[in-house]
């Protein structure tokens, strides 16, 4: 019910009555006065009512009268009257009908009261109503009223003290609560105060509106009463106490705030005497330092006194929340002296009231932004946030760190002090002692030893204080353990949580209008407010130290679940503002601490330490004192979860991680997962952490990068809890989860993702390296899953994602590195290629030649099992892409062709199932430019040297491919020529020539040439079964398929393939090695023809040479078409001829088989030889052999320059051009003479002896060599017979001579020489004789002037009949003779002997042909001119004079028939020519033979019998026989000298000639009787005969008579004398032999006289021989039988002397 109301007022006026009733009845008898008094005031009253309408105004208006016996009762000093009158008093007030006046009255009648103590209790009611409920009490009756209050609030009464303290506070509350009224009435009415002049008076209010005049004043003097001054307005008081001062000033601050930020006096209060007197309070505190009495202050410091600190503290809070923008300065400084009670020195309780304060700044984030903005950012100014925020974390640090430990690490230890810190934090801890204290579930914190419990202390985000609100108590609390660090710990959760949430709510807004921009303004850029991001980038760098070092110390000395999340919560949150605000440093320093958390203590891990490095080198300093960035205890008693190997190269023990690491480490997971957009380069952090937790939990990677547990046998060391296990497949998956978003990271973060696991992958290698430990292999684990996730948009991080796999991880020396490397690369690339791009790959080449590339690169390692991963994925590939690789083709084609030696058998095994899938699938599905690739391929394949079968395998391959080429040939010439006119263009835009293999052919001929050169490598491989092969399919392609070509293109085919092979087979050949092979490993044999790498290579020789000579053969009349197929002729002229003259006798016989080849030259072989015999060796089907058509379908020969004008030149001789018919004969004439030049310098070059000593030379050419090179001449012969010239027949002599000469090694000679009984000719013997008997009788039929080449026929056939008795020598070169070549006892490396052939049987038969040939010639004009039979003759001499020693016996017996046959061809042509002199010479020389043979000077053998000796006797009879009829009887003709010798040989000869001593040796001589009588009868028969022409050969013959007697009477005297003196002795053989011999002579010569006319007889001889016969009778003593018979025959004769007839002795006196 309103006041106001009539009721109301109706009771109130009973009420009045009844009060003042009472009043009168109470004062009746003590107090009259005061009676009368009342009972005025009824009839007053009355009255009122009565009279007026409006009570309650008239009331008010007599309220003095109304209210005087009231106060007059009050005055009675009665209680009973008092309390009844105060009663009634205060129900006026109630209804507000108290005047001013009225109430000036009751305050002083209250003040009475007050001051004779009078009941208290009910003045401070009666006050307290009086100000709530009107407005009438002003200025001084105010001011008195509060007085008043003021001093009941100092009584000896607690109840009166505490009620008049909770009065003031009213009081003080309705003042202001007054003016604010009064503000509000005035609202709407704008004044002009008058400018506060310089604010000099205190006083000067004169400005202020009552109310507000009032609250000026009541706050002025409050201020006095705190600073303990006189009040100005509050007159009257005695007492007071700063502790209520305080609280009042802080009450009115706190619940009125407008008034002073309104009101410039009010504010102008503010700065002049409420910061002064707070700042002047707080010294005490500021000075003090516990446990120290300054020395230097005579004074003892005042010591801090806890109430009026704690309400200080209050008073600042409340200064800083409301006030701050006005007094800037001054909370500047409220702030530092905030941050300096935080300190270890300071009392307990003044650091808990202190952080309880600046735990009410943290949960007021906008407020630390304007201290940030105002401080921090300020130049010159203190940084007052960082401050708080390092203030915290240094008072957290100090708590841990316990007194009287000694321990280093102090924070805040003064310089000056004794650093014992704050006892608090050791009171009643459990410290160091006791498990069980630790064990309790209790939270806490616990780091080296100290043990700081966890209260809940305020709710997040409030800061309720508990020591801050301790009004009643005097004495400083006693602050429970843990209280601090819990209310520290709840601060700093707070902050962080306040400005990230602040600073994230305002870039989401930013976010949304950039957004709104874009949308609206495309083409402009945003600009954001610079303003804003300064403000949060320096808040964050300002706190993040302090931070991050208080943090990190409580996350690792934290026990409980709930303070480590929090606390790692907020390192996450700040983190991720980091990273938004782009900055690093602080960013990656708080991702450090929680990859630090997550491992194990002092875990090393160089990217960590690395970071923290950087921070602590900057100095974070704190009111001087640094922060340390506290590196983790080991000793914190956390729940052990896991045991695992650390990841280090050298291998350590084992490390443990904790339920802490665990949950740290699932954070990490949850930053990489929610923020990856900003982690930027610390991605590097936190996946080299990540990598090492799962190499100790043993997550090891699987298909397609994803990690799963490892197996247990991975570490032995490895030891899971039930309790981690569980949790292992969620971080697995979380893990997996964190790579597939980053699918949804723009492509810069992505690339940093991808940066950061290169970087780790490179430091796991760097680990991984030198020893062969298991490698981390997560890094290269999560590339592939990330390059998987992200094959959208590939192409942006293909090339840094496999730069790295290729360049790093593929050429590490760890396998199990390598091979995850390679694995990761590869199932990309299968990926990349299976992936549905769009575009397809088959319209985007670019990007498939992208994707395949790395492939590709791969082959550059050198490592077998990267190259095996290479091929496997090759193959997969093929089998699923195959079809649609295109122009991936040349990248897959080097992938299978980049073998190399050092691979192995299975790399290549496995590379050549690929090639075989190409080229047994996939040929016509590839571009065809990419066939050239695949014969390179298959090429090299061929030339690996790892596996011989594969090599034998890929020339097949080749001969497949040449076959698709044929079969398709079309097809491709069409596609190559469209390829070729393209690049045609592309080249002639960019003004370069095209450039690819032999050019100028068409493109498909140089696929041909490809396969061809790529085949001819193959022939010259080192190993003998690949050249063998790949001659064969070279060769027998050219022959199937060469029809395909282009007459030009034969020309690179005959120079660039043919003759370039030829050269290099040619090159290897002569220098190969002649060791021996020993035989291949195992049971491999090598047969001795084959035993040497030169032997070998003479095999490749003789394939290729025959099949080049085929080409030549068979595609002659094509290769003619061409310009210089003589030149072509002349190279292969001159490869036959090295060939032919190589030191190898298999080479060099083929070399002219393949000669007699090209000269179309049936050759006389063997059967197994016949035609086509180097191609049957080869096993190429005959059917290739025959010639095919000579050009190609539709291509005419294009005939180049003349060849005659080419021969012309050639020949350097003025040829006259022949008649058009005539042009291939002369071509022809040129070639055979190229023929035959190269057959002249061969023959002459093998068949040269050599000139140094024995030792040097090794080869001796072979005689089935020699044979054929010799059977080569006659047909070679039949077509260059015409302008055959004498030099050329001397040429010929000579290696005709030479090959006769030459050797057999005595290994072979048991297979050529004949046995040495038979008298056999050797094949190259007969092929020699052939020669020469083709050419004579070339002669025979030719024209005249060919005769002139007879002689020189002689003169070879004779050089070869010497041969019979003076076996060539070849060279110095010691020969045996057949005989001493020791057959069975060849020993394998002696050098082998070399035996000289037996040449009597080919003497003989030159011999005969010498024979028959004279007989055909001996008149030719030639064969006089140039004394042919002289040569007979001449070389005759030789056999006839060896005689018996000739080699063999036929020798000399043929001689002297065939000596017998010339001459008597020969003598009848002689004498017929005498004249002309042109026989002369020849006349001693046939003198001298005859001597030589007659008187050999040889002895014949021992073992030969009579019969044998007397048919030679009968020769040699046979001789002097023709010399007495062919001879003699010419001699007028024949010149005398020859006559002579004739004579003195017969001479020699007769029995009149014997030596007067026979020595033994000729005692065999004497027995060729008959000889001697034939001789003796020629003589003498030519000495008597009356033909003698001149008497001087008559004398010659006479005085050898003469001299014979005169001999035979000295022997007979001499044997008569010495018969006498020997006695019975007989004489000696020889004297005894002599005599018979003399006594034979006279009877021979008896019957000559006897024969002769007598006129022929010199009257001398006569007389001699009557001389005689005393002598004879002398004899007739002899005692020997022999003597006597010969005697008796010598004597007989003589009868016809008994008378002498005269005529005979006058004849002989004229």
């Amino acid at each position: 019910m309103s006041t106001s109301s009539p009721e109301a007022v109706k009771k109130l006026l009973e009420n009045m009555q009844t009060d003042l009733r009472s009043l009168s009845m109470e004062c009746k008898k003590k107090f009259p006065p005061v009676k009368e008094a009342a009972e005025s005031g009824i009839v007053k009253i009355k009255t009122i009512a009565a009279r007026n309408t409006d009570i309650l105004a008239a009331l008010k208006e007599n309220s003095s009268e109304v209210v005087q016996p009231f106060l007059m009762g009050c005055g009675t000093k009665e209680p009973k009257i008092t309390q009844l009158c105060l009663a009634a008093i205060q129900r006026l007030m109630s209804h507000e009908v108290v005047s001013e006046a009225a109430a000036g009255n009751i305050i002083n009648m209250l003040w009475q009261l007050m001051e004779n103590g009078l009941e208290e209790l009910k003045l401070l009611q009666t006050v307290l109503v009086l100000l709530t409920t009107n407005t009438v009490v002003h200025d001084e009756v105010l001011s008195k009223a509060i007085v008043l209050c003021f001093r009941l609030h100092f009584t000896k009464d607690n109840i009166t003290n505490n009620t008049a303290a909770a009065t003031v506070r009213q009081v003080v509350t309705v003042v202001f609560e007054r003016m604010v009224a009064e503000d509000e009435r005035f609202k709407g009415i704008v004044e002009q105060p008058p400018s506060v002049q310089g604010n000099t008076n205190r006083r000067s209010v004169s400005t202020l509106r009552p109310s507000a005049k009032d609250a000026y004043m009541l706050f002025q003097d409050l201020c006095q009463l705190v600073n303990a001054d006189a009040p100005y307005w509050l007159v009257g008081m005695t007492e007071m106490t700063r502790t209520f001062g305080l609280e009042l000033l802080e009450s009115v601050l706190n619940d009125f705030p407008g008034v002073f930020l309104q009101h410039q006096e009010f504010s102008f209060l503010l700065k002049e005497r409420v910061c002064p007197l707070v700042i002047k309070l707080f010294s005490p505190n500021i000075k003090f330092r516990q446990g120290s009495s300054s020395a230097a202050s005579p004074a003892p410091v005042e010591k801090p006194y806890f109430p009026i600190c704690m309400r200080l503290l209050r008073v600042v809070s409340v200064l800083i929340k409301h006030f701050y923008s006005l007094l800037v300065t001054e909370c500047e400084i409220f702030l530092s002296l905030l941050v300096k009670f935080l300190d270890g020195e300071k009392p307990q309780w003044l650091r808990a009231v202190a952080v309880e304060s600046v735990h009410r700044l943290c949960v007021q984030p906008h407020l630390l932004r304007s201290f940030c903005q105002s401080y921090d950012m300020k130049q010159h100014s203190t940084k007052v946030f960082r401050d708080i925020v390092n203030a915290l974390g240094s008072f957290i640090q100090s708590l841990f760190i316990v007194p009287n430990a000694g321990n280093p690490a102090v924070v805040g230890a003064p310089t000056g002090g004794s650093g014992s810190g704050a006892q608090g934090a050791a009171q009643g801890g459990p410290g160091t002692g006791g498990v069980s204290g630790i064990l309790t579930s209790q939270a806490a914190f616990e780091y080296r030893g100290t043990w700081i419990p966890l209260m809940t202390v305020s709710v997040q985000g409030s800061a309720k204080a508990t020591y801050l609100e301790m009004l009643d108590k005097v004495e400083p609390p006693s602050i429970p353990e843990g209280y601090a660090m819990s209310v520290a710990f709840s601060a700093l959760l707070d902050l962080v949580r306040g400005i990230t949430s602040m600073i994230e709510r305002e870039l989401a807004v930013e976010e949304e209008a950039a957004a709104e921009f874009r949308e609206t303004h495309p083409d402009q850029g945003w600009q954001p407010q610079p303003g804003a991001h300064l403000v949060w980038e320096e808040m964050v760098s300002a706190c993040w130290c302090g931070l991050l070092a208080a943090l990190s110390l409580l996350l690792d000395a934290s026990t409980d679940e709930t303070a480590t999340e929090n606390i790692l919560k907020a390192e996450l949150t700040m983190a991720s503002l980091c990273g938004r605000l782009g900055l690093v440093t602080p960013r990656d320093a708080f991702i450090t601490a929680i990859c630090k958390a997550s491992l194990p203590p002092h875990y090393a891990l160089t990217v960590l330490s690395s970071n923290a490095a950087n921070l602590s080198s900057k100095a974070y300093s704190i009111q001087g004192h640094s922060v340390q960035i506290i590196s983790p205890s080991s000793e914190s008693h956390q729940q052990v979860v896991a045991v695992g190997q650390p990841l280090t190269s050298q291998p350590q023990g084992t490390v443990v991680l904790t339920a802490k690491n665990i949950q740290c480490m699932r954070t990490l997971l949850n930053l990489a997962h929610c923020h990856g957009a900003v982690l930027g380069t610390s991605w590097q952090l936190v996946l080299a952490t990540l990598q090492h937790l799962v190499w100790i939990l043993g997550l090891k990677p699987g298909v397609g990068g994803v990690l799963k547990p490892g197996r247990a046998v991975e570490g032995p060391s490895t030891v899971l809890t039930t309790a981690v296990m569980t949790d292992l497949p969620i971080i697995a998956n979380i893990l997996s989860r964190l790579f597939e978003s980053s699918q949804y990271l723009d492509d810069v973060s992505l690339h940093h993702l991808i940066n950061a696991l290169c970087s780790l992958s490179l430091e796991a290698m760097e680990m991984a390296y030198g020893n062969n430990k298991e490698p981390s292999l997560f890094a290269v684990a999560k590339l592939l899953e990330t390059g998987l996730v992200n094959m959208d948009r590939i192409e942006i991080l293909w090339r840094p994602l496999t730069g790295h796999l290729l360049e790093k991880v593929c050429q590490h020396p760890n396998s199990r590195m390598r091979e995850w490397g390679a694995e990761a690369l590869t199932a990309l690339i299968k990926a990349g290629l299976a992936y549905k791009h769009d575009p397809p790959l088959a319209q985007n080449q670019r990007l498939q030649l992208l994707l395949l590339n790395p492939l590709k690169e791969l082959s550059n390692v050198l490592h077998a099992d990267i190259r095996q991963k290479q091929l496997e994925s090759v193959l997969q590939i093929l089998q699923s892409q195959g079809d649609s690789l295109g122009p991936g083709w040349p990248l897959v084609l080097g992938v299978i062709g980049a073998i190399r030696n050092d691979q192995g058998e299975s790399l290549i095994r496995t590379a050549f199932q690929c090639l075989q899938l190409v080229v047994t699938d996939f040929l016509p599905t590839m571009p065809c430019t990419c066939l050239q690739i695949v014969v390179d391929v298959a090429g090299s394949f061929g030339l690996q040297n790892q596996e011989l079968n594969i090599s034998l395998t890929s020339i097949g391959l080749l001969w497949n491919i040449s076959d698709y080429f044929f079969q398709r040939g079309e097809a491709i010439t069409q596609e190559l020529e469209r390829e070729e006119e393209a690049l045609q263009k592309q080249a002639q835009e960019k003004g370069e020539t095209l450039n690819r293999p032999f050019h100028p052919a068409p493109p498909f001929d140089c696929l041909w040439l490809c396969l061809y050169a790529k085949l001819g490598e193959l022939c010259v491989d080192p190993r003998p079964a690949v050249r063998k092969s790949a001659g064969q399919t070279l060769f027998s392609t050219i022959a199937a398929h060469g029809t395909l070509l282009q007459q030009p293109t034969w020309h690179v085919v005959v120079w660039k393939v043919l003759f370039h092979l030829l050269d290099c087979v040619r090159t290897s050949s002569t220098t190969a090695d002649k060791e021996k092979i020993e035989s291949g490993g195992g049971n491999i044999l090598i047969h001795h023809s084959r035993d040497t790498a030169e032997k070998q290579w003479a095999e490749t020789w003789v394939l290729t040479l025959a099949g080049v000579a085929r080409i030549f053969n068979t595609r002659r009349y094509l290769l003619q078409q061409l310009g210089d197929f003589f030149e072509a002729w002349e190279v292969l002229l001159n490869h036959i001829q090295s060939a032919a003259l190589s030191k190898n006798n298999e080479v060099s016989l083929a070399a002219l088989k393949s000669f007699q080849e090209i000269l179309q030259i049936g050759t006389p072989v063997k059967d197994s030889d016949k035609a086509g015999d180097a191609f049957a060796a080869m096993g190429v089907p005959p059917v290739l052999i025959d010639p095919l058509s000579a050009s190609g379908p539709g291509r005419p020969l294009v005939r180049s320059d003349s060849l005659v004008e080419r021969l012309t030149r050639y020949n350097g001789a003025e040829l006259q051009a022949p008649p058009p018919g005539e042009e291939s004969a002369l071509e022809d004439s040129a070639l055979w003479w190229s023929a035959w030049n190269t057959w002249y310098r061969t023959g002459t070059d093998s068949t040269r002896p050599p000139s140094g000593p024995a030792e040097k030379f090794s080869f001796i050419p072979s005689q089935p060599f020699l044979t054929a090179l010799i059977q080569i001449f006659p047909a070679l012969y039949q077509h260059i017979k015409a302008n055959f010239s004498m030099e050329d027949l001397k040429k010929l002599g000579v290696i005709l001579h030479g090959a006769v000469s030459v050797p057999i090694s005595s290994d072979a000679s048991p297979f050529i020489l004949p046995s040495f009984t038979e008298a056999v000719l050797t094949s190259l013997q007969e092929a020699v004789l052939t020669s020469l008997d083709v050419l004579q009788k070339a002669i025979c039929v030719g024209p005249e002037n060919l005769q002139v080449m007879y002689p020189a026929i002689f003169e070879q056939l004779l050089l070869f009949v010497e041969f019979s008795c003076k076996p060539p020598q070849y060279g110095r070169m010691e020969t045996k003779h057949v005989a001493n070549a020791k057959y069975n006892q060849i020993q394998l490396f002696a050098p082998a002997e070399w035996v000289a052939l037996n040449y009597v049987p080919f003497a003989e038969r030159s011999l005969e042909v010498v024979v028959d040939l004279y007989h055909k010639t001996a008149c030719h004009k030639a064969v006089i001119n140039e004394k042919v039979l002289q040569n007979i003759i001449k070389t005759l001499r030789m056999p006839l004079g060896l005689k018996y020693a000739c080699p063999s016996e036929s020798t000399w017996k043929l001689a002297v028939s065939s000596l017998l046959k010339v001459l008597s061809i020969g003598l009848p042509v002689a004498r017929q020519h005498a004249s002309s002199g042109k026989f002369d010479t020849m006349w001693p020389e046939l003198a001298n033979a005859f001597e030589d043979f007659l008187f050999t000077k040889s002895t014949p053998p021992d073992n030969l019998s009579i019969q044998e000796f007397q048919k030679n006797e009968a020769v040699d009879v046979e001789v002097v026989q023709l010399i007495s009829t062919e001879i003699l009887p010419f001699a007028n003709f024949i010149p005398k000298d020859f006559v002579g010798q004739i004579m003195t040989m017969l001479n020699r000869g007769s029995i009149h000639s014997q030596s007067p001593s026979f020595t033994e040796a000729e005692i065999d001589v004497r027995m060729r009787e008959e000889f001697s009588k034939v001789c003796f009868e020629t003589l003498l028969q030519f000495s008597f005969s009356n033909k003698v022409s001149t008497p001087q050969e008559g004398y010659i013959s006479r005085m050898a008579l003469s001299v014979l007697l005169k001999r035979s009477q000295d022997v007979l005297r001499r044997y008569v004398e010495d018969e006498r003196l020997s006695g019975r002795c007989p004489l000696p053989r020889q004297q005894v032999t002599e005599i018979i011999f003399v006594l034979k002579a006279i009877s021979t010569l008896m019957d000559s006289l006897k024969k002769t006319q007598p006129e022929n007889v010199d009257g001398n001889t006569w007389a001699q021989v009557i001389a005689l016969y005393p002598t004879l009778v002398e004899c007739i003593t002899c005692s020997s039988s022999e003597v006597s018979s010969a005697l008796k025959e010598a004597l007989g004769p003589f009868k016809d002397f008994m008378q002498p007839p005269l005529s005979r002795v006058q004849n002989g006196e004229s």
